[in-house]
């Protein structure tokens, strides 16, 4: 790759409008988005010129390429006023890719400003990101308890085999659940609110009147802590930070409740949905009790982000085989750049555990997910992933793979339902849960602690130990 930093395109290399570009999200990027990103690449190689909702845009394919984009910060700007169709009125009247990128938050900052403003956000994660402080310890205990509650629920609706919706009824309330309790919500947070984030991230018709009421929420919920201020993240920040208005706690709010309930909870979904369609690696990982080994490999065939937040180019520079112009919008693609990464070395590092952690999943660079959230959300979803696992002796999707519906979207590629046939475990603590099973006594639902609700030889856990390790002594 060569950057040239201080060059300017040459006048005969084409630019980005002069290009004719194929719209990319069409049917056929719903169904199979791979297939997209491979003819992409076959025909312009690792950068396409392509066409979102009318607005011409760089997609950024291969890995090399993608790490670049997000490693420098000094080319690639996240600030979405360095784009230059925007400052020039280019654009069509209310994009509904741009809701987003209106919101004046940490994410879409630059330079000392992100990192001033991450700094106060490490500062008030910390407390959360210590499973051994008070704050850390509760809210973990609090995530296990919340997966326990709701796989008992759909013991006492549907008995101990059954069907359920393991993306409606498990992992949406989940990331609710926890949503609440770490930002301090006086009442719990209804599954509206992530319809209005996917309304957002998917560039619905209505993602402009989406984002503006879940912000008018989080500004509200901002409001009520400032009065009434709490162990809680939104209190942890106000305290980071006293200058922040609750118009400005609100748009933080905002953001951390996307990478929560949207990417976090994809995460969760995905890494099921590997394990369930019978990803031997994904599967083995599990088996060795491994769990956040089974996320990592999960997150490298399938990311809960599929093409990160736009980039911007501070100036004119070569990204495979073109000129990017000084204000051009790139969109770098983690999905596609996995699909790179793992064709160039799919032997050994897709069985290797070292080299899964070079997924993109979380981003890179100055703007990846901050430690201490990346660290609070791999704990969610590995324990969301265990529980249930733990509790089902038996789970099976009740759609062929291929059939599953997906959201239409270009930042994320999250399922809309997840429908399995399972079968409770006779050691699972929901058979004791208050109405647990049909006709079956009301006992208490286990702690997180309990050895019954974690005992590893138990479950679908166990059977996947004997199935993928033939049931060798110790295991």
């Amino acid at each position: 790759m060569e950057t040239h930093p201080f060059a300017a395109a040459p006048p005969d290399s084409p630019t980005l409008e002069s290009l004719p570009v194929e719209p990319l999200l069409t049917s056929e990027f719903d169904v199979d988005p791979g297939s997209v990103y491979e003819r992409l690449r076959s025909t312009y190689g690792p950068v396409a010129p392509v066409g979102l909702m009318g607005v011409p845009a760089w997609l950024v394919l291969d890995y090399r390429e993608v790490l670049e984009v997000l490693r420098n910060e000094s080319v690639w700007r996240r600030d979405v006023r360095h784009w230059r169709a925007r400052a020039e009125g280019r654009l069509p009247r209310d994009w509904p890719l741009l809701a987003g990128y209106e919101v004046r938050q940490t994410m879409f900052f630059d330079g000392e400003e992100h990192r001033t403003a991450r700094l106060n956000y490490h500062s008030a994660m910390r407390p959360f990101q210590d499973g051994h402080s008070p704050e850390g310890w509760e809210l973990r205990a609090s995530v296990a308890r919340y997966a326990d509650e709701l796989i008992a629920m759909l013991a006492a609706e549907s008995g101990t085999t059954g069907h359920a919706d393991l993306a409606a009824q498990y992992t949406r309330p989940l990331l609710l659940m926890v949503t609440t309790k770490l930002f301090g919500c006086p009442v719990e947070l209804g599954d509206e609110m992530v319809m209005d984030l996917w309304r957002m991230l998917d560039g619905g018709p209505d993602a402009g009147p989406a984002t503006g009421r879940v912000l008018g929420a989080m500004t509200r919920l901002a409001a009520h802590r400032r009065s009434r201020p709490g162990e809680d993240l939104t209190s942890y920040m106000l305290l980071s930070d006293p200058t922040l208005s609750d118009e400005q706690l609100g748009r933080e709010l905002f953001m951390n409740a996307v990478h929560l309930n949207d990417i976090t909870g994809n995460m969760v979904c995905n890494t099921l949905l590997e394990v369930l369609r019978g990803n031997a690696t994904v599967r083995r990982s599990l088996a060795s009790m491994q769990i956040g080994e089974t996320v990592n490999r999960a997150a490298l065939v399938n990311p809960p982000t599929a093409n990160l937040c736009f980039r911007f180019a501070g100036r004119d520079v070569r990204l495979g085989n073109f000129w990017i112009r000084a204000g051009d919008i790139v969109s770098p693609s983690v999905a596609a750049a996995h699909r790179d990464l793992l064709a160039a070395q799919s032997s050994h590092l897709v069985d290797s555990a070292i080299s899964t952690r070079a997924h993109l999943g979380w981003g890179a660079g100055p703007h990846q997910c901050p430690s201490a959230a990346r660290e609070l959300a791999g704990t969610i979803v590995a324990t969301a992933v265990g529980r249930v696992f733990d509790h089902f002796a038996r789970a099976e999707l009740t759609l062929p793979p291929d059939q599953l519906p997906w959201r239409s979207g270009l930042m994320v590629r999250g399922l809309r339902v997840l429908p399995v046939r399972y079968e409770l475990s006779a050691h699972s603590s929901a058979l004791r849960a208050p109405g647990g099973g049909r006709g079956d006594e009301g006992v208490a639902v286990a702690s997180p602690a309990s050895p019954v609700a974690s005992r590893p030889g138990s479950g679908l856990l166990g059977a996947l130990r004997r199935l993928m390790f033939g049931g060798r002594k110790g295991d």
